[in-house]
């Protein structure tokens, strides 16, 4: 009976972690994300159109992060996960078969909102299920093989890409991306749901989970679950009232949003080093196979000190800083295990964050950080092209390496947290 009870608790998580990365693959494997720069430029957008409508994408973002994070704590987050990427789908819909600026426009408004609906929803749903299931201790290790599986993904749909668009163009790119949509749709839906009863701040969990014993409905005296509102407004409390959560919260925007911008310049940086340019790929590629280790290790990264992970993020200041100014293969493997120290850090400080939220509002509170997130990104790209008409590439890539040296003071003194009890 031991040796069952043992297996049978060993092989719970599977039954989400099996649907969790096949969305994960699904829901990057894209093959229009290398190509659809192209596709606006073929259809007579300018360099300001197209910036503009990178800024409108990461402004929905940020604009609808807190109020899908308060949905997603009221309604079932499968559902969410399944609807958002439908809606990146119809997106790529409107780019694919009525290219214009304003479906373009509007295509990155759906973008974005799908962006929003599983931010938060993701991290919540993975943590209270494995909570529930007795295994909140492997949070770190499972989302760092959901991270690495997306990069996987990416840079497989790249490769792909090319053939792809050489055998069928845009029409083949096109209902391929949307095939991966809507595959990744039907997995969300998928996705194993535990959700224990919310209560009010004036009522107990016993009082809420009152049920009358003959019929399984709630009883009459039990007090109604926070509604829309409610929940916004006692996650937005929980992130102001508590120290740990804030500190939690600061440190994931830190840790996310700097590497993220400057990855978005990686092939720039190559270039400008004297990379030629068939070979800016083989530079992107191997940065990716750093970041995607990084991911890997994320589980083992969650159970070391916090001075540790304090130490590693300095580490990778210094590697980010050095790789870029070096500019040579070397300095490629350098930027590399600093993206990739970054990206393991981003789970361990996002585990932190989990473990910190006692009240039920967690995807709420989750929603902060990514609108913090999307916030610092947002300003960075202007900061960068003003360091880069001054100064290049390379030094901007040293110049943003810095709030590292940041992180990996607010990572040392942060200290341990424990998983917390299940929540919503």
């Amino acid at each position: 009976m031991t040796a069952q009870s043992a297996r049978a608790s060993a092989t719970r998580p599977s039954r989400l972690t099996r649907p969790l990365y096949a969305y994960a693959f699904l829901e990057e494997f894209v093959l229009l994300y290398p190509l659809y720069a192209l596709l606006f430029t073929e259809t007579g957008l300018s360099v300001a159109q197209i910036s503009s409508l990178f800024v409108l994408w990461s402004l929905t973002s940020v604009l609808l992060a807190i109020p899908t994070g308060a949905w997603a704590d009221v309604v079932p987050r499968h559902l969410l996960l399944a609807l958002a990427p439908l809606l990146t789908g119809a997106g790529f819909a409107f780019w694919l078969f009525l290219p214009s600026y304003w479906s373009f426009a509007l295509g990155f408004v759906l973008w974005g909102a799908a962006g929003a609906l599983a931010s938060g929803a993701l991290e919540a749903l993975v943590y209270t299920e494995l909570t529930h299931r007795g295994a909140a201790d492997r949070y770190a290790r499972v989302m760092g093989v959901t991270r690495a599986l997306g990069v996987a993904a990416v840079g497989t749909a790249t490769l792909l890409a090319v053939p792809v668009m050489a055998y069928g163009g845009y029409a083949a790119i096109g209902l391929a991306s949307l095939a991966a949509c809507v595959l990744c749709a039907l997995t969300g839906l998928t996705l194993p749901e535990s959700r224990p009863p919310r209560s009010s701040p004036d009522h107990g969990p016993d009082d809420t989970a009152a049920t009358d014993p003959g019929t399984g409905r709630a009883d009459a005296g039990a007090a109604p679950e926070p509604g829309y509102l409610e929940t916004m407004r006692l996650g937005l409390a929980e992130a102001r009232g508590s120290r740990r959560v804030r500190t939690a919260i600061l440190l994931v925007v830190t840790v996310t949003a700097f590497w993220g911008m400057l990855d978005e310049y990686l092939p720039l940086l190559a270039a400008s080093s004297g990379v030629a340019t068939e070979d800016v790929p083989l530079v992107v590629l191997v940065v990716w196979i750093c970041v995607t280790a990084g991911g890997l290790l994320a589980g083992p990264a969650s159970r070391l000190s916090p001075r540790a992970v304090g130490v590693l993020l300095a580490l990778a200041a210094v590697a980010i800083a050095a790789g870029a100014l070096l500019g040579t293969a070397p300095g490629w493997v350098l930027l590399g295990c600093g993206f990739g120290v970054c990206q393991m850090a981003n789970v361990v400080a996002d585990a932190r964050l989990q473990d910190s939220i006692t009240g039920s509002s967690r995807a709420t509170v989750t929603s902060l950080a990514e609108a913090g997130t999307e916030t610092v990104s947002g300003a960075s790209f202007l900061l960068y092209a003003g360091v880069f008409l001054v100064a290049g590439h390379a030094t901007a890539f040293a110049v943003f390496a810095v709030p590292y040296l940041f992180a990996a003071v607010l990572a040392a003194r942060g200290g341990r947290t424990r998983p917390a009890e299940p929540t919503g």
